[in-house]
């Protein structure tokens, strides 16, 4: 079944984690979530195209996989967070992840994070058209809560308590 497209589909280099992606990338998640025990992770390196059955991967989501293919993991319903399992059993930290995934090296991708991050320039959509704004007609109406009063109860308690430790202490 193809992917329902977004007006945030539109966004160079991101892949949006919504409900669509995680219902398509239960399965690599789960696979990814069962790296937290010794014993699948040893399990996976042992023979990772075998350990992969164990989940309902679909051919493409195995091969991102096996590739280590991150952006095409995300982009295939994988959550970062959870990827992020993956390199670590690979012994990779985040920050090497990302710069792989950004194509730059470690060094310079620190520097870039270091620097602000990448400039909104150019990163905004692929077709350069500007997101549109919802009006205010369509926004959800905010709440107006009222503050609560403190019972009677609770201030008569509070004293009678008060009372009691003050006529101790005398």
């Amino acid at each position: 079944m193809a992917r329902t497209q977004q007006d945030y589909d539109d966004i160079p280099g991101t892949f949006v984690f919504d409900a669509e992606r995680s219902r398509q990338g239960f399965g690599i998640n789960m696979f990814c979530m069962s790296l937290m025990k010794d014993e699948n992770r040893k399990a996976f390196k042992a023979n990772e195209a075998e350990y992969l059955k164990k989940f309902r991967l679909t051919p493409e989501q195995t091969e991102a996989v096996l590739k280590r293919d991150y952006n095409r993991m995300l982009e295939l319903g994988g959550n970062i967070y959870f990827t992020a399992k993956l390199g670590a059993t690979d012994g990779h930290s985040f920050q090497h992840l990302a710069a792989v995934m950004t194509g730059a090296s470690q060094q310079d991708y620190a520097a870039m994070m270091l620097g602000g991050g990448r400039s909104v320039e150019g990163n905004r959509s692929r077709s350069g058209k500007p997101v549109k704004a919802k009006s205010a007609s369509t926004s959800k109406p905010k709440l107006k809560l009222k503050p609560r009063l403190k019972s009677k109860s609770k201030s008569k308690s509070k004293s009678k308590s008060q009372s009691k430790s003050s006529a101790k202490r005398k």
